[in-house]
């Protein structure tokens, strides 16, 4: 059994509190992943349940043992860090069997293990080579395996693709998603990136200043989120946020900004009607914000007036930056769009795909 639970875990240094009251349970064989801004006390907290870092307070299970006071080397745990930490005048086949060497593991279980996990990571032909002699990807993937052999409980990643080109960051999640489905065991992956989480995770830990904001599917984090801060962390670009009023007249609520008015549509009105002349912010994604030319059909379509700043033409898709009085926003807009900069335009809001969180203590509404 290789579930792991946080249960009120803080962890503070000095009179920084890097970790604060976390609770949360992974399953067994789970990919969850940690994810957010730098310094926000995901990497800590995975430190914690590696051993590396001591608990101030609260407990950490990795099955059914409590690990507060075990070991690092005997909590069955593999961490694969962002470097490769890998000894330059050891071998591939030497850098991953050095661990079980320590371990004092059978010399044929040791090249067992070494030639099965390098099957896997596909790296059998560099087991001679030396560290110097491979790619950056190549490394990692020697890390991975230096893990795999010890074949643990669970797996620990701390931001393993930060050191990767773009295009070698894209095929090495496909990869590790692969070694995951393969090894059907529990991972749990830090990264800052949340296109990394939303890929790769079957659930997302979401954490702001060292307290947990939010847990959930990848979707459901899309879909609903609970505060202002996750919503604009999820998804890319992130949503777009704008001050402003709910307001009622003659039986219609609208959402009154300083620089447009829109009604909310009757279907989708009711949980607002606490909140009508209280200051909101009003969010919207990105892919929710259309060109009147190219509209989806069926939506409630309410148009804005702005103004066109940036346009950045991605093949697929346009990204254009856009101001609406002193509020900025970005469209993601159908590529047979023809915008230019500094163009006075009128976009379409999707008004069934809309976000409203309550301005003092942002969180959703409802």
């Amino acid at each position: 059994m290789s579930s792991v639970a946080y249960e009120n875990v803080i962890k503070k240094f000095g009179e920084t509190v890097a970790v604060n009251n976390m609770t949360f349970h992974v399953a067994d064989k789970e990919f969850l992943v940690l994810v957010g801004p730098s310094g926000c006390g995901k990497t800590t907290a995975l430190r914690l349940l590696a051993g590396l870092e001591e608990i101030t307070s609260g407990t950490i299970h990795i099955g059914d043992r409590v690990v507060n006071d075990i070991a690092p080397k005997d909590r069955d745990i593999a961490m694969v860090f962002q470097s490769y930490a890998l000894y330059p005048h050891l071998s591939v086949y030497e850098n991953m069997a050095f661990g079980l060497k320590l371990r004092k593991t059978p010399k044929s279980e040791i090249e067992r293990r070494v030639h099965n996990a390098a099957e896997i990571l596909g790296i059998e032909e560099l087991l001679n080579r030396k560290p110097r002699q491979l790619s950056g990807g190549q490394r990692q993937r020697v890390a991975v395996g230096r893990a795999i052999v010890r074949e643990p409980k669970v797996f620990l990643f701390d931001e393993p693709l930060s050191n990767l080109d773009a295009k070698l960051r894209v095929q090495m999640r496909a990869e590790i998603n692969k070694l995951h489905k393969r090894l059907q065991t529990t991972f749990i992956y830090v990264t800052h990136d949340q296109v990394e989480a939303m890929t790769m995770a079957s659930r997302i830990a979401v954490i702001n200043k060292g307290i947990l904001q939010q847990i959930d599917t990848p979707q459901n984090l899309y879909d609903y989120p609970e505060n202002l801060f996750v919503a604009g962390f999820i998804g890319s670009p992130a949503m777009n946020f704008f001050p402003a009023k709910l307001r009622q007249e003659d039986g219609k609520l609208y959402v009154d900004s300083d620089n447009f008015t829109i009604p909310i549509p009757a279907s989708h009105a009711a949980p607002y009607q606490d909140y009508v002349n209280k200051n909101i912010v009003f969010g919207i994604r990105p892919e929710n914000i259309h060109d009147p030319a190219f509209t989806p059909p069926n939506i409630h379509a309410e148009r804005i007036a702005a103004k066109v700043d940036v346009v950045e033409l991605m093949g697929n898709e346009i990204f254009l930056y856009m101001f609406s009085g002193e509020n900025s926003f970005v469209a993601r807009v159908d590529p047979r769009s023809s915008f230019r900069i500094g163009d006075q335009v009128e976009m379409v809001f999707d008004m069934d795909t809309f976000h409203i969180f309550d301005a003092e203590t942002e969180k959703a509404i409802r």
